[in-house]
């Protein structure tokens, strides 16, 4: 029987080492912001317990690392790469086989749009579209303005400024009585729903997902009654220069995991784990309200993650993986 034992436990360590020796050492780019660098902390985690691999995060954002892993081939895996921002780029790097694109990081893309509480539409179903809203604007406050309706725009200086200003101007807000608040910056804007959800007041304005503040309260996107128009969104309502913009929803930004051709070649078993590997906005957007209200770090959300939400990341990967996995934590 002891024998027997020995037997298996030698296999059981040859296997694991041969595995190991297969996925080598795997370097995983840790962005700068908080769903990139959970979900980097996660992959890590599965990576190194449930396949054995050698991974190790490394310091990573989105123009540097795409350049360094299509000129370098390093790292190995960007977890979250908004890829739009270059997508020439990568599209050329899997064409010359130096990248693949393993899966979506975030299945329902990167989403943008205004949105209002939805306390509001409890209330008021037809606020769900933005006739509704237009019709009720005198509830939308302003500020410093009486005589006006506040509109949340995004900050001064970043690219969504752009886009929101165009639809303000496409779908007649100014007409309805509706005037521009810039919030100064992502703490104001964020800080403004905060306000107005615990205040139960009305509230109206451009806002993104996946972040802490729609997993901590609870908005509705309005509807434009437009559809996604891409090529309307692409050709004007994102250019400075457009001059004759119309409505259109924002359509979903793509966010990615891109791994390099060498490891996805070297280690088919590990590149099958990021071709499943996704997390919903909302699933995410949970995960950053509890980070941001624990003040906890990507290894500390990651830990809460696998421990709190099984029945997701287990649909990720085998049997023989998720008992590595549970074994390790």
């Amino acid at each position: 029987m002891k024998l027997k034992t020995a037997a298996l436990l030698t296999l059981t360590a040859t296997a694991f080492h041969s595995q190991a020796e297969e996925c080598g050492r795997v370097t995983i780019a840790d962005m700068n912001w908080n769903s990139a660098t959970v979900i980097a902390n996660v992959d890590r985690f599965i990576l190194e317990h449930g396949y054995g691999c050698d991974a190790e995060l490394i310091p990573g954002d989105t123009m540097p690392t795409g350049t360094s892993m299509i000129e370098k081939g390093q790292p190995d895996v960007a977890p979250e790469l908004w890829s739009n921002s270059l997508k020439d780029a990568l599209d050329k790097g899997v064409a010359e086989k130096r990248l693949r694109y393993a899966g979506k990081s975030l299945v329902d893309g990167g989403e943008e749009g205004f949105w209002i509480p939805k306390y509001l539409v409890d209330k008021h179903p037809e606020m769900a579209t933005i006739e509704g809203v237009k019709k009720y604007a005198k509830l939308f406050e302003h500020p410093e303005d009486p005589d006006n309706s506040a509109f949340y725009s995004c900050p001064a200086g970043w690219n969504c400024q752009i886009s929101a200003g165009h639809l303000f101007n496409a779908l007649g807000l100014e007409e309805s009585g509706f005037t521009i608040v810039d919030p100064g910056s992502s703490a104001g804007l964020s800080g403004s729903i905060a306000k107005a959800y615990e205040r139960g007041e009305a509230w109206f304005g451009y806002y993104w997902a996946p972040t802490a503040v729609l997993g901590k309260y609870e908005m509705v996107k309005v509807d434009f009654g437009s559809g996604v128009d891409e090529a309307e969104f692409v050709g004007c309502t994102t250019q400075p220069e457009c001059e004759n913009p119309k409505p259109t929803m924002y359509p979903p930004s793509p966010v990615h995991t891109i791994t390099t051709e060498e490891f996805a070649t070297r280690a088919p078993e590990a590149y099958a784990y990021f071709a499943k590997r996704g997390f919903t906005n909302s699933d995410m957007n949970q995960l950053l309200a509890w980070m941001e209200d624990n003040q906890a770090d990507g290894e500390e959300a990651m830990f809460h993650f696998l421990e709190e939400y099984p029945q997701i990341w287990q649909a990720w990967v085998p049997q023989d993986v998720v008992s590595k996995v549970q074994q390790a934590l």
